[in-house]
């Protein structure tokens, strides 16, 4: 483990097993969710209510398809919107805050493997990914486990964001970088 926010999950391991156990339930509620459409709002709230263990209020939307390894790794807050085919893999912790929105293709992935090739398949490494009141995530992002974006700042489509990100910031590019303040 590199810090405290760093969880490692080696192979062969009961917590390896508890690890495939909670994407195979979780491959089999996202089949059951996709099969829906944008007009079915309450089996949507309902079914992605059960996928991550809490309740979601009446502000929560989500267009299908969208895909987790989990789910039980994911609090949602107040009035989010995440639009269609998001990747979410959140065995690492992610925290998305109230008012968010999050535009098609985004991708919120906390895991990742050793870089060393032959440790690559030794054991999964994950690190949480906290998301700010307000924050829009445009289309074709990605944010890698680690990273906080603070409250409303915007990540502009197509971002990498691989290091924090400041509140009330415009950041963009691969790696994003911040371009300016939107501060009112």
């Amino acid at each position: 483990m590199n810090d405290d926010r760093t969880k490692t999950i080696s192979r062969r391991t009961p917590e390896s097993a508890a690890m495939v156990a909670s994407v195979k339930r979780a491959m089999a509620m996202t089949a059951a969710l996709n099969r829906l459409t944008y007009d079915d709002t309450a089996q949507i709230r309902a079914l992605f209510s059960e996928l991550i263990g809490a309740p979601l209020d009446d502000g929560f939307s989500l267009i299908p398809p969208f895909y987790t390894t989990g789910g039980d790794n994911l609090r949602i807050g107040r009035n989010v919107f995440i639009n269609q085919n998001c990747t979410i893999y959140d065995l690492g912790g992610i925290d998305i805050g109230d008012e968010v929105m999050i535009g098609p293709n985004v991708s919120l992935i906390t895991s990742s493997h050793p870089i060393e090739p032959f440790r690559r398949r030794d054991a999964v490494i994950a690190k949480p990914i906290v998301i700010g009141k307000n924050v829009w995530i445009a289309a074709n992002v990605t944010v890698i486990g680690g990273v906080t974006i603070g409250e409303n700042s915007v990540i502009a489509a197509g971002s990498v964001v691989t290091r924090d990100v400041p509140a009330n910031m415009l950041v963009a590019g691969n790696p994003a970088r911040v371009i300016r303040s939107i501060a009112e």
